[in-house]
């Protein structure tokens, strides 16, 4: 929502459907299935900038939820391969 605060500190006069359009072409591309989401699913007009950050804010939780989720099952998935049956023909004595 800083990016919505500069242009209006810079005094563009902007409607709230041009200043929720800005919004969503300078997201990055991890937020192009929600962006392509909210453009279907809801009314641009009637989009507050409070909605949409819910809503981006929403799905920014649920991919950091599944990166580290992802990084636990490797991590268990790494620790496994080194468990009971992983070293049984290392040792050649």
């Amino acid at each position: 929502m800083a990016i919505a605060n500069k242009m209006r500190n810079h005094r563009e006069n902007l409607q709230n459907i041009t200043t929720v359009e800005k919004i969503l072409r300078s997201m990055t591309s991890k937020f192009n299935f929600m962006i392509c989401s909210i453009e279907e699913s809801k009314d641009l007009d009637i989009l507050s900038i409070d909605e949409l950050q819910n809503s981006l804010q929403v799905h920014e939780q649920k991919i950091t939820w599944h990166e580290s989720e992802e990084q636990a099952l490797q991590a268990a998935t790494n620790l496994k391969g080194h468990g009971k049956g992983g070293w049984k023909h290392k040792n050649t004595h």
